[in-house]
């Protein structure tokens, strides 16, 4: 592998050198061969005995970096000034042939100076969760990182039982993280955070001037990622500032879900108690995260008028993703005034009738909608004015049924098939996992009806987990 570490050449305070901690049988689970060829990896060579030593941090090639990054981060609003990969180690950097650099992470591999007493291993139910959420997503189209691999361990991790352990490798534009910043303000390290700010300006926003400049850009990057995860229903359950990418891809699939049925104040996540990571409260948290960012830039931005413009900018670059991602749910081309009434009133409409989220968009380009809706007068309402307003664009339904194809999925990873596939992979069979992670490879094609299909009553899963 041809690494070119950037990130280790930064001052040590940035990172602590770590090496994996070998595990006792490794066994590759699932190696994502499509991903291995847009990194410029060969696939038959991380199936071999070096390759999946690699992948389960039991040998590292020459020129990895191996390292775990320090960094802090509010979770669920409380500041905690040290955190840190404490199950994970960025092994480094490659530049895919197409030009993008990205780090190589494996997660579970063992403890570290930042584990806080943690054994730092993932057990099997996370990593694949991880694996399959994370490949959806970006088959969605969503900005997110990449699973390259799943290896089973051979070990097994203690949380409230013993369960079978694994590691994941992933793959992300970087993992600097909203708590990285806030590190080194913590510490008062101005030096650290021009280093880091600079870094990461050069990483992800080339084109931005400064510090201010990344600020805008990481804005900006998050209200387009956010619109993208409201559009596809998906609630990520744990938006801690330690959680949020400065590259502007979703990073960390713990306790995250796709609704079912429709409620903008759903919450999955057991550890979400108040509700604080709700679907609907998930842009005003991503601007509550931007904003300690600009509270941890502002000694290098020094301009503190600035620096809340910059986040201001959020509600209104949120407002016209949001508004564009449920326009192209409906088929619409154009920007009309009512679209946003139009679009709420279907949410209202949703709720109300706890219609499924996936199944009513999907409905709209399918000519099935209605049947999602105990009362269908009611839709049928809303219907006629969503088929006036296309008639504006001298359009019908039918005529736009492509478009809206595209856009609203037919298959997502739903919470009970995600359970049964982890459930299935802990008693030894992979054939649920390999399923769901074949059909969700193209989500917007209707190439597996069971899976399309709403949980029934005895199916809804009503709580998802972390799994550290």
């Amino acid at each position: 592998i041809a690494f070119d570490n950037t990130y280790a050449t930064l001052p040590e305070r940035f990172w602590v050198k770590q090496a994996p901690e070998p595990v006792a049988a490794p066994r590759l689970l699932a190696l994502n061969e499509g991903l291995a060829a847009e990194l410029g990896l060969d696939a038959k060579a991380l199936r071999s005995d070096a390759g999946l030593a690699m992948l389960a941090g039991n040998a590292l090639p020459e020129g990895a970096a191996s390292l775990a990054q320090a960094y802090a981060g509010h979770q669920f609003g409380g500041f905690v000034p040290q955190l840190g990969d404490g199950r994970a180690l960025m092994i480094g950097e490659i530049v895919t042939p197409g030009g993008a650099r990205v780090d190589l992470q494996l997660k579970g591999s063992g403890p570290t100076p930042f584990s806080r007493m943690g054994d730092g291993r993932a057990w099997l139910g996370p990593v694949l969760r991880e694996y399959v959420v994370s490949e959806a997503m970006a088959a969605l189209g969503v900005p997110t990182t990449r699973a390259l691999a799943a290896v089973a361990t051979g070990e097994r991790v203690q949380r409230e039982t013993g369960l079978p352990g694994a590691v994941l490798t992933r793959v992300a534009a970087s993992h600097i993280r909203v708590g990285t910043f806030e590190y080194f303000a913590a510490r008062r390290d101005v030096e650290g955070l021009e280093r880091l700010a600079e870094h990461a300006r050069a990483r992800h926003y080339p084109t931005a001037e400064g510090a201010l400049g990344l600020l805008s850009g990481v804005v900006a990057a998050q209200a387009r990622l956010v619109a993208k995860w409201m559009g596809l229903g998906f609630i990520h359950g744990v938006m801690n500032t330690d959680n949020c990418a400065i590259s502007g891809e979703a990073i960390d699939y713990g306790p995250c879900a796709f609704m079912d049925a429709y409620h903008p104040m759903r919450v999955f996540s057991s550890i979400d108690r108040g509700g604080r990571y709700a679907y609907a409260r998930q842009p005003e948290m991503a601007l509550w995260n931007l904003a300690q960012l600009g509270s941890a830039l502002l000694p290098v931005i020094g301009d503190r008028d600035a620096a809340q413009a910059a986040i201001d900018a959020f509600p209104e670059l949120y407002q016209d993703a949001w508004t564009r991602e449920f326009r192209a749910k409906l088929g619409l081309r154009e920007a009309q005034e009512g679209d946003v009434d139009l679009i709420q009133r279907l949410l209202a409409l949703m709720m109300e009738q706890e219609a499924d989220f996936t199944r009513v968009f999907r409905g709209l380009a399918e000519g099935g909608a209605r049947d999602e809706f105990t009362d269908r007068e009611a839709f049928d309402l809303w219907a006629r004015d969503w088929s006036r307003r296309l008639s504006k664009e001298g359009a019908t339904p039918e005529d736009r049924a492509g478009d809206m194809a595209a856009v609203n999925p037919a298959i997502i990873p739903r919470n009970h098939r995600v359970e049964e596939m982890i459930a299935a992979a802990v008693q030894g069979d992979m054939g649920p996992f390999e399923r769901l992670t074949q059909a969700l490879a193209t989500p917007f094609a209707m190439t597996d009806a069971a899976l399309a299909r709403a949980p029934s009553e005895d199916q809804v899963v009503a709580r998802t987990f972390c799994g550290t």
